[in-house]
């Protein structure tokens, strides 16, 4: 009994210290729908309590933002590849890269509008919570090195490839004015959302908190 209470006391606690990993994990490549119904159930309900530990606040102000505040330029990860470049590479089907590491041919799944893209002109390195969202989130008061950081993180699913199209059509909207037009990625795109904002420490409102508990019940399971 004492071996099992441990047990259970051990499975807790990684729940607790790795919700990040439990959220952004996508289903396996060919897992059954049943399979895929309980990662998303599961995805959904740890979001909902990361959800409830989000200070509810209202938007600061937007003065005194820019896109160089956050990102004056793509951060190098991997010798001469820049964020960007990792994304697309990550994202992508059968990339081939120059010697720049630049992307010159491949394939591209846009998951907001459920299109395919056969060239890198037509795809989005998009953040999925906008970098002037972020900064009226609390962004505004972090140093220019914890911006640069959240502007090119490829730990949390901030950075995810789309088509331009559906990129434009979002621009710095939040979950209550803008939604994937794919309903089927609401789940993860409410999930990853959330996830961000957690890591970050991130405000939400109240519209941007019913529109996300909204978008959660797609959640299957």
């Amino acid at each position: 009994m004492i071996f099992l209470r441990r047990a259970v006391q051990v499975a807790v606690l990684t729940l607790v210290v790795l919700p990040i990993a439990a959220v952004v994990a996508a289903p396996p490549a060919g897992a059954t729908p049943h399979k895929r119904s309980q990662v998303e159930a599961g995805a959904g309900a740890l979001a909902r309590r990361m959800l409830v530990q989000l200070k509810v606040a209202r938007p600061l102000s937007l003065r005194g933002y820019s896109h160089r505040r956050f990102q004056p330029r793509w951060a190098h990860h991997k010798g001469a590849c820049d964020a960007r470049e990792v994304v697309l590479a990550r994202d992508g089907r059968r990339v081939r890269r120059n010697a720049a590491c630049h992307p010159v041919k491949g394939r591209w799944y846009s998951p907001y509008d459920g299109r395919w893209l056969k060239s890198e002109k037509q795809v989005d390195v998009d953040h999925v919570v906008p970098l002037a969202y972020a900064w009226r989130s609390g962004a505004r008061k972090w140093s220019q090195a914890r911006r640069r950081a959240f502007a090119n993180d490829l730990t949390r699913p901030e950075l995810i490839t789309v088509s331009h199209s559906a990129n434009i059509a979002k621009g710095g909207q939040g979950p209550q004015s803008w939604r994937p037009p794919r309903r089927a990625y609401w789940c993860r795109y409410a999930t990853s959302w959330i996830t961000v904002k957690h890591h970050y420490r991130l405000s939400v409102t109240r519209r941007e908190r019913v529109a996300l508990l909204n978008m959660l019940r797609t959640c299957r399971g």
